[in-house]
């Protein structure tokens, strides 16, 4: 009988797969040997790998360049990465080495732009769009991004008041984008996005708002829908609508020639992951090339802003079973040294779910557990795989430590946690290793950042932590005095 971990891997999924490889025993990732990362940095742990967000990138850029060939599409394709999914300076470094462009979010993305412009990263020539509700601050370092000369920048309007705001900080004239509010799936608690503006008001608003005015040139219209771009009926209709729109606001608008169709590409959250990434960009360069051809106008040039796509493949987390806790007749908990409040915070927030494998034991038999955190939440916990309301991990033995990875865990987990600041009931932000290869293929590691101390947490909490560590240590001498001597006695 087949009572093995590797053997439950081996019959449920396709196994190895092109990430993923068993060496004695052992889960390797890319290429990584996992357990050598543990034992030279130990666990809790999290890791970005660097070459799988340069190798997305040229994946994506090429699906849409056979796409364009194979249906005569006669527009250019620009990549823009989507920085709020990571905001890290090793993340667009890497990103940038693949000649793309950035989208925006707030106000403190344009610093960003501005420190990239000056290491020589990005120049005038990238695009750099500018999404979000836009207020105050992010207003005004648009206004300072543009009046300094970077023309590049097409600031996709969201609201109404927004070109009067722009008006009075910008002294050059402008590129604008218009969002559309793409309606929801009936699933929603509401029907229209609240981001952009209503398919119906786009034309009329360029009619009142845009088309007199001389500091301002309408190039992109921007689509994007929550649920992402999947091949279903409700993404094939608002595309087909956005296009309607497109169509009917180029022929009274000459100088629209860009198409935004967002992000929104999903990455592989459990090994039975299936999604043909080249037919969905081949059917929407045909569905758009289509419409503009029955219409008779120009195709556009198509953006896109991908962000988990990016970078979400990129990065792992890997934590030691420290303990087993039979809580009933049926529920085994097996409790992690970390908290996936703290680390992995989409899983207890949005409920999603990631690749977790084991790391080692892939020998020892199976058994069905739940994985908790350290926290005192009772939301701490991990308990179903995208594949299976259940998980599954080798038996747990005291006297050999288990560890277990999740894997593609680089998109919003660091931001959503708050990395480096305060962390549920102070469990603190594990070591982060970035992982690169040279110039021959090997592996090279680098510290990004230690674990949080105790030091960090109590400066951010207001404690003078000299102050404090003095008054534990002589409250500990006054307890040592009021001890007393223990004597072994045998009964």
């Amino acid at each position: 009988m087949k009572t093995k971990y590797i053997d439950l891997i081996d019959q449920t999924f396709d196994f190895p797969q092109e990430e993923f490889t068993l060496k004695h025993n052992e889960l390797h990732f890319h290429g990584i040997d996992l357990m050598a990362l543990i034992e030279t940095y130990g666990a809790p742990l999290k890791f970005t790998y660097l070459p799988k967000i340069s190798e997305n990138i040229n994946r994506a850029k090429r699906w849409f360049s056979d796409a364009m060939q194979e249906h005569g599409y006669k527009g250019r394709y620009n990549y823009c990465y989507c920085t709020k999914s990571s905001h890290f300076k090793h993340v667009l470094d890497e990103a940038l080495k693949n000649d793309i462009h950035i989208e925006t979010s707030s106000a403190f993305d344009i610093d960003i732009v501005e420190n990239l412009k000056v290491e020589g990263k990005i120049s005038d020539e990238t695009y750099v769009l500018c999404n979000g509700f836009k207020r105050d601050q992010y207003i005004q370092n648009i206004a300072r991004l543009i009046n300094k000369g970077h023309r590049n920048c097409t600031v996709i309007i969201d609201n109404y008041e927004e070109i009067d705001l722009l008006s009075g900080s910008i002294d050059v004239p402008f590129q604008i984008g218009i969002r559309i509010a793409s309606e929801e799936e009936p699933k929603f608690e509401f029907y229209t996005s609240r981001l952009g503006i209503g398919y119906k008001n786009i034309v009329p608003f360029y009619n009142r708002e845009i088309k007199d005015n001389p500091m301002v040139t309408l190039k992109m219209l921007h689509f994007f829908i929550n649920t992402g771009i999947r091949d279903n009926a409700y993404y094939w209709n608002e595309l087909l609508k956005c296009m309607k729109v497109y169509v009917n606001l180029k022929k009274v608008c000459p100088s629209l020639d860009s198409l935004n169709i967002g992000g929104g590409f999903p990455i592989k959250n459990s090994l039975a992951f299936d999604y043909d990434y080249a037919y969905m960009v081949d059917e929407i360069i045909k569905q758009i090339k289509q419409t503009c051809d029955e219409a008779g106008v120009d195709v556009p040039h198509i953006f896109t802003e991908f962000g988990s796509f990016t970078v979400g493949e990129s990065g792992g987390a890997i934590y030691q079973v420290l303990y087993q806790k039979q809580q009933n007749d049926r529920e085994k908990w097996n409790m992690i040294n970390s908290s996936f409040i703290t680390t992995m915070p989409d899983t207890w927030a949005i409920n999603k779910r990631f690749i977790m494998l084991a790391v080692n034991g892939w020998n020892k038999e199976y058994e069905r557990v739940l994985l908790g955190g350290l926290t005192c939440d009772s939301d701490d916990y991990y308990n179903s795989e995208q594949h299976m309301n259940a998980i599954y991990l080798p038996k747990f033995n005291r006297e050999k430590p288990l560890y277990i990875g999740f894997f593609n865990t680089g998109a919003y987990q660091e931001t959503i946690g708050g990395f480096g600041g305060l962390q549920h009931c102070l469990i603190p932000n594990p070591k982060h290793i970035l992982i690169d290869r040279n110039e021959v293929g090997g592996l090279t590691t680098t510290v990004f950042a230690e674990q949080q101390t105790s030091e960090q947490l109590l400066s951010i909490l207001g404690y003078d932590y000299q102050i404090n560590k003095v008054a534990a240590e002589q409250k500990q001498e006054r307890d040592n005095d009021l001890i007393p001597e223990i004597v072994n006695t045998t009964y």
